[in-house]
This record gives C-alpha cells, structure tokens and sequence, in this order.
C-alpha cells in the first residue's frame, strides 16, 4: 500500500477532468455483432444488461477504452480509425485517462463502478483489425470495471472520479 502522506500518492489523488460517455455498445453472445445503443442498464454486480458478459461477482463485468486510444490504435495500424465495435468494448469515453481510474470508483450516468483491473487485447484483434492488430492495441485496451451501484447510462452521460469520501455506496 502507498504511503498516503508521499508525493506520489498525492499526485495520484490529484484532481482528474471528467469525461463523457460516447458510444455505448452490447455484445448479445459470443462472435456475434455488437449492438450499439444511445443508452443501457447497468445492474450491480452483475454488468450491463443485454452483454453476454454480466453475470454475479465477475470483474469483468464492463470494458471501457478511451476515444483517444481508438484513433492511436488506428494510427499503428495505418487506417483512418478503428470503429468501436471492432476492439469488443463496451463503453467508450473521451477527455478522461481511463487509467487516472484505477483502484478508484467513478461515476457513469446514474451508475457507479469500480476499475477492477486493465483491458489487454486477445487474440481475436488479429481478426478484428488485420494482422498486428494485438500489438496494435497493447497498452492501449482500456479498463476493466465492475458496477457497484445501478443505474442508467446515456450517450454524453459524464464519466467522473468519486473521491475517496464520496465512493462509499449505500
């Protein structure tokens, strides 16, 4: 654990911009197209209603990846952009370092969650993107989160960091 009182630790409790939230998309079974929405339902501990990934006490209930990082990846690999759908996440942000999150619990529309770990890409990038479609995405593949509070999320919703004090959820 950080010493609380270390320069580092203050740095990382620095002020972080928020965000918002601008593509929203569901991924109903496994190899099938992703289904963009304008809004969805996060459950509690379970993820967003409609993926074929939420399910109870699962850290990987939701998948985050920053605007940005889209247009980098689409820039190792030479293309114009990468479209959301091909990289299989579900949330995507613009104006927040993702990374900023970690260990850290944020607000997303009227729901919170809580960065459960980093999004590394699998092997299926190679298919989605071409061939060096992993190594493209390295370091670039976003957050993992699992919902702590429910709710309704929208296209523009704001993503924003709870401080510390303000992250307890009834």
């Amino acid at each position: 654990m950080l010493n609380p009182s270390s320069s580092l630790a203050k740095l990382l409790d620095a002020p972080v911009r928020p965000g918002r939230l601008i593509w929203i998309g569901l991924r109903p079974a496994r190899r099938e197209a992703m289904h963009a929405v304008d809004e969805a339902r996060l459950e509690a501990g379970r993820g967003l209603v409609g993926d074929r990934y939420a399910r109870l006490d699962g850290g990987r209930q939701v998948t985050l990846i920053e605007a940005e990082a889209l247009t980098a990846i689409a820039s190792h690999l030479g293309l114009a952009e990468i479209t959301p759908d091909r990289v299989r996440r579900n949330l995507v942000t613009e104006g927040v370092n993702l990374l900023a999150l970690k260990e850290r619990r944020f607000r997303v529309g009227e729901a919170v969650l809580e960065t459960s770990g980093e999004c590394h890409p699998c092997s299926r990038m190679e298919e989605n993107l071409g061939v060096g479609g992993y190594n493209a995405i390295r370091g670039l593949g976003g957050i993992t989160a699992r919902v702590i509070s429910g709710g309704l999320i929208r296209l523009g919703d704001p993503v924003e960091r709870l401080d510390r004090e303000a992250a307890v959820v009834d």
